[in-house]
């Protein structure tokens, strides 16, 4: 066991051990390797368990960094991480943010996704909680084996991965992503973070076939029976992990959306999925509209996609527009979903809530020029619908043709077109496609990273949608400020806090998303913001404002060894 602790003589931070010897440099957080100091050594009875050499955090850079640049493949490099991340946290953080831009593709998406599809292969040792189905009476026991209280939980069943489908158990991969920038993005520190897997079984024959497969070799439990492992899974956190932040990942869109509706007024909790991917689109939004120098009210929003993530990046939307005067209805009807049976409209019958919500009258189609009009292409509703922005969220690739964004471009001066799906096999179209199609006028955003775009002697740099810039705020900000529910007003707020901190050299790249090495500042932004609004819908205490950005920026973790004292155990 060991804690964190400040020398009250010199306000020095310090970590305390329990135990000596061997166990210091078996457990992660408390590991330095060649780090330790002579006189940690002696005092801690590692002596001889590590090399004579003493090697600060800076020159054990030089070292990982080499052995990553040896691997061969993406995935290599993954496990190598992975690797570096269970025998020593501190080491692993501090490697990732000095090359954020170049690793933060590597532990999350889009190799990620390769990693979970080989998720059995690849497990070295584990990390988090999997709870089955088979302890759907003991969650409770389960969830006390974890060696201290979260502030933070990232949970999912492994039923939509990205854009792969069910992958079991392998989704595991997902929610220890997820907390590593959690962490490495706004410094929640890494022994208050939780991944969990709900294992229920998996529809993937090829992982059920897999003789390696490590999750629970059966079909999937739905129904009845699934909601009900949920419900208890839900109230073993409420009695264990009371203020803890719970956010739903990667679930299928009917139940990520039921989930998040079902236990929203219950507990502190959010679905990245939904609101984060809403957040981080809206402040793209927000971005772009500071280059075509348009207003959000005046948008035409076209979605290539109606799962979970088109909903709330809608209805975030619309509560930007409202805010921007619109009422309800007329912000609605601003937003036009196109999906594989083509554009929503109201003569479909069985819609689902969210689709019946943006459905368009049929009468609207006489306007435009289409082939069937029970099957509306998302071509013929660009021509018709004369969106401003398009949106990609369809999981589809190609599916922006050069036709399409041509479409868009002939109708906007500077149209704005996010194909946000990921990984980068799954994207509408490349950003390179985006920015040639338009003859160079598009303001493009993607989910996945793309390189720079060069065009007519002018570089584009192309910002990457990721959650990354909003969700590590917004549990930042539910830690530090102890706010007991997260509202969709938090992550509108998030997202007015993220635009705010694109700089003019930024707009001038046409790049609506900052650079990622600065992304902890952004994170900052976002934390005070979603803050602020909580005190201001009664969710947090007045207090939380007090000395609101110091408290923010004190609380953010860096990765940096701090010095490590025995103090026996009291017992």
């Amino acid at each position: 066991m060991w804690s964190v602790k400040t020398d009250p003589r010199t306000g020095e931070e310090y970590l305390a051990v329990h135990h000596t010897g061997r166990p210091v440099l078996l457990n992660p957080f408390t590991n330095k390797g060649t780090g330790f100091t002579a006189e940690e050594r002696i005092a801690l009875g590692i002596a001889g368990l590590v090399p004579p050499a003493v090697f600060p955090i800076e020159e054990q850079l030089n070292r990982v960094y080499e052995n990553f640049q040896a691997k061969r493949t993406n995935l290599e490099r993954f496990i190598h991480l992975a690797s570096l991340q269970d025998r020593n946290e501190t080491l692993f953080f501090r490697l990732v943010y000095e090359h954020i831009d170049e690793m933060m593709p590597i532990v999350y998406t889009p190799v990620v996704g390769e990693a979970c599809q080989n998720f059995s292969l690849i497990w070295r040792r584990a990390r988090g909680l999997y709870i089955s189905y088979e302890h759907r009476n003991d969650i409770e026991s389960v969830l006390t084996n974890h060696p201290r209280p979260p502030a933070v939980i990232v949970v999912t069943d492994g039923e939509r991965i990205l854009g792969l489908g069910d992958q079991g158990a392998g989704g595991m991969g997902i929610p220890i992503g997820k907390l590593c920038l959690y962490t490495l993005c706004a410094g929640i520190p890494p022994h208050l973070t939780l991944p969990i897997m709900l294992d229920i079984g998996t529809d993937n024959e090829d992982r059920l076939a897999d003789p390696l497969y490590v999750g629970l070799r059966q079909k999937r439990i739905r129904g009845a029976e699934y909601q009900e492992f949920i419900d208890k899974f839900v109230e073993a956190i409420q009695k264990v992990y009371p203020e803890a932040l719970l956010q739903w990942e990667d679930f299928l869109k009917g139940n990520a959306i039921f989930q998040l509706n079902r236990f929203r007024d219950r507990l502190c909790t959010f679905n990245d999925d939904i609101q984060g991917t809403a957040g981080v689109v809206v402040a793209g939004v927000f971005s772009g509209l500071r280059i075509s120098g348009q207003e959000m009210r005046d948008q035409r929003i076209l979605f290539a996609g109606a799962g979970a993530s088109a909903q709330g990046i809608s209805d975030l939307l619309v509560s930007a527009m409202q805010e921007e005067g619109l009422s309800l209805e007329e912000a609605r009807k601003r937003i036009w979903t196109v999906d594989s049976r083509g554009l929503v409209t109201k003569a479909r019958e069985g819609l689902e809530d969210f689709k019946a919500t943006y459905a368009r009258d049929v009468a609207e189609l006489e306007t435009y020029a289409c082939e069937d009009r029970s099957r509306v292409t998302l071509e013929e509703t660009v021509l018709g619908a004369k969106p401003t922005i398009l949106i990609g969220t369809s999981g589809t690739p190609g599916m922006f043709t050069e036709p399409v964004v041509r479409a868009m471009a002939e109708l906007n001066e500077r149209p704005m077109i996010f194909p946000l799906s990921n990984p980068t096999s799954k994207s509408e179209c490349t950003a390179e496609q985006a920015i040639r199609w338009s003859a160079g006028r598009a303001i493009v955003a993607t989910g996945s990273p793309f390189d720079p775009v060069e065009f007519n002697g002018k570089r584009y740099r192309i910002g990457q949608g990721n959650n990354a810039f909003i969700f590590p705020g917004v549990g930042l900000g539910v830690w530090v400020g102890r706010v007991r529910r997260v509202s969709d007003g938090m992550f509108l707020a998030a997202a007015k806090a993220l635009a705010d901190a694109i700089t003019e050299a930024d707009l001038a790249e046409v790049a609506v998303y900052p650079e990622l090495p600065r992304i902890r500042e952004c994170s900052h932004a976002v934390a005070c913001a979603v803050v602020r609004r909580a005190v201001e819908e009664g969710h947090a205490e007045e207090e939380a404002l007090n000395d609101l950005e110091e408290r923010i920026a004190n609380a953010m973790w860096f990765p940096e060894y701090r010095p490590i004292r025995y103090e026996p155990p009291v017992w």
